[in-house]
């Protein structure tokens, strides 16, 4: 009967999460933000978009929102690697109509599972705008993405192209 009361009064610790390469940084992003990881295929392009704008991406029948946050974050657009792939985020939320957006990223994400006592805010170094927070993980420094700040910004210029 002891171990059946150790196990319900446990808590998990520990969150299943992705490492994700950029051009300049990794991001660190739970395995429940990012649907899925696909190479980067045809985009749809959109007249007069802005530079953070990559395009269109046709996933799963849906047409999804490429962004660059190396753009939005004021740096130069990287250039595409050869196994660039798109993390195709869920969002948060804030509209019915957005169920998802993707981010260009730089090659194939590594699983990570992070526990409290081995991740850290780097104190240090500053966020960028569509950075929440820079991390210490394992001796490597990781940003955890501002998602929520991203479909924003993509919701904005939706309004604003109307």
């Amino acid at each position: 009967m002891k171990a059946q009361q150790h196990i319900e009064t446990e808590q998990v610790q520990e969150v299943a999460s992705l490492l994700v390469p950029l051009s300049d940084k990794l991001l660190l992003m739970p395995n429940v933000t990012v649907a899925e990881i696909v190479p980067l295929g045809e985009l749809e392009t959109i007249d007069n978009a802005p530079d953070w704008l990559l395009g269109q991406l046709i996933w799963r029948e849906l047409s999804v929102p490429l962004m660059s946050l190396e753009v939005l974050n004021g740096h130069e657009a990287p250039e595409t690697a050869r196994n660039a792939r798109v993390a195709v985020l869920n969002t948060t939320g804030l509209s019915e109509d957005l169920g998802f957006i993707a981010i260009l990223t730089q090659g194939l994400p590594r699983l990570a599972r992070i526990t409290p006592s081995e991740i850290s805010e780097r104190d240090d170094l500053s966020p960028e705008a569509y950075d929440d927070m820079v991390v210490s993980w394992a001796g490597e420094t990781a940003v955890i993405p501002a998602v929520a700040r991203l479909e924003q910004t993509y919701l904005d210029y939706l309004h604003e192209a109307v």
